[in-house]
């Protein structure tokens, strides 16, 4: 191993690059996950080098005008000391404090998490590391610049981008892969609806990403079409004032996902949900929170533009430049759908090998069930020192992990799971 404290240089061809000395821990990912871990590694003394641009996938992978589906008081990212939560932030802007009646704007939510990365984690460096190898009691990283570095540990808390899931029905429209500019795309690759004005557009889905990108799209002048699976659309309920009374706060008590026993569970005891078969914990993931609107979004949507419910995609082709849809309803029948563009709103699925800056011979060794890493209670994987925290840590914890609220667990465990890799090495 390098010496700490050593700057090792290396040559190729005409350009020298810095082999730097051996960091305790590199984070992959300066979202809200990377940014909440990365600040309490830094309270704990451990000083950490991250990688990757601030909120990337808010800024670039989710449309403009949109509003997070989380109340104010469960969207802020958890830091190792008071004063750095998004109502601390409204403060320090001179903006008014939204309550929870309030939907959050995107842009509101970015510019708090580059304050929120500026004050706690200012030395984030905004390249890509492109692998990721074992090597002795650590980790060989190689930058995209060619820069070589090692590290104790690394904590992989990478955004959604990777982990977009399109039906294997809708990609072979497309053998290149979906995009922004081709007949078919996922949601998360638009951040302005507006050049589909005056054109038809399917969206794909029953979720908060579907039903207001469908909103954004017909208020951008398009003409919508959802198709949901299921029989009905589903909207959350707008958040109970303290008028609702004790009874109703033991019937259905609060909780940062909302009310209801089942969120209050799942957002109060994750480490419990570690402990339930790997069957159980997919199911918790999937059905609670499942495909639903938040009760703001209703009004722009019940009898805005068309929605199809149950119907499923069986085959999909094109047609000229457009894409032609089969469908099937819930009693068998089938009907067809023709659109200029068709987006996949079919959320994502986790996958290690989505992550293709890991080196080949790690995937041997991470044990997973259905591609979510098997983690322990400090968010560390199967291989020493290599942990996922974000969505990849929802297999094990619950549905908590999906939200920006998951971070006031995931930031102190997971640093404190890193830290201890640290002292043990």
């Amino acid at each position: 191993m390098t010496p700490v404290g050593t700057d090792v240089r290396e040559r190729q061809g005409d350009r020298v690059f810095r082999i730097s000395t051996r960091t305790p821990v590199a984070v992959i990912g300066a979202g809200p996950y990377g940014l909440s871990t990365a600040a309490h590694l830094g309270h704990r003394g451990i000083p950490a080098r991250v990688f990757g641009e601030p909120l990337a996938g808010w800024r670039h992978h989710m449309p403009a005008g949109m509003y997070l589906k989380s109340t104010v008081s469960a969207s802020s990212i958890s830091a190792p000391l008071p004063g750095y939560a998004l109502p601390d932030f409204c403060l320090s802007a001179g903006l008014t404090v939204p309550d929870d009646l309030q939907p959050v704007p995107i842009d509101l939510f970015v510019r708090y998490g580059l304050w929120f990365q500026e004050r706690l984690v200012p030395a984030v460096e905004r390249e890509r590391v492109a692998t990721v190898a074992p090597v002795g009691n650590g980790f060989a990283l190689t930058l995209e610049s060619g820069e070589k570095l090692q590290a104790t540990a690394v904590v992989v808390a990478c955004g959604l981008a990777s982990l977009a899931h399109v039906p294997a029905e809708l990609r072979a429209v497309v053998p290149a892969g979906p995009s922004a500019s081709g007949p078919l795309s996922h949601s998360s690759q638009h951040r302005d609806f507006s050049c589909f004005a005056g054109k038809e557009v399917a969206v794909i889905g029953a979720g908060q990403s579907a039903l207001e990108s469908a909103a954004l799209l017909h208020e951008s002048g398009a003409v919508v079409h959802v198709l949901v699976r299921g029989a009905t659309l589903l909207f959350g309920r707008p958040p109970r004032e303290e008028s609702a009374g004790r009874l109703g706060s033991v019937l259905k008590p609060g909780s940062p996902l909302g009310p209801g026993w089942s969120h209050f569970a799942v957002s109060r005891a994750p480490q419990l949900i570690r402990y339930l078969p790997s069957r159980g914990r997919q199911h918790l993931v999937r059905s609670v929170l499942g495909p639903s609107g938040a009760w703001w979004l209703r009004e722009r949507v019940v009898d805005r533009f068309q929605v199809l419910t149950g119907r499923v995609v069986r085959a999909a082709a094109l047609t000229g430049e457009r894409v032609t849809l089969e469908l099937e309803d819930l009693n068998g029948h089938t009907d067809r759908l023709t659109v200029d563009h068709v987006i996949a709103a079919t959320g994502y699925r986790v996958d290690l090998r989505s992550f293709d800056f890991l080196a080949a011979d790690l995937y041997p060794r991470l044990q997973h069930s259905r591609g979510w890493p098997r983690l322990t209670a400090s968010f560390e994987s199967s291989v020493p020192g290599l942990f996922f925290t974000g969505l990849p840590a929802a297999g094990t914890f619950g549905p908590l992990l999906r939200f920006v609220c998951g971070t006031a667990f995931a930031g102190p465990h997971a640093s404190a799971g890193a830290t201890a890799r640290i002292r043990t090495s």
